[in-house]
């Protein structure tokens, strides 16, 4: 699953909520939903 996925890809990269949401230029809060699968977008 995508939430599972991204999660999982982000810890192996060392990186924050925070640090990967700068990255990809969203907001931390963006990231959470993302890996708690409530948003998809």
């Amino acid at each position: 699953m995508l939430s599972e996925n991204l999660k999982n890809l982000r810890k192996a990269k060392g990186l924050s909520q925070e640090e990967l949401a700068i990255k990809l230029n969203v907001m931390r809060q963006t990231v959470s939903k993302w890996e708690k699968g409530v948003s998809q977008t």
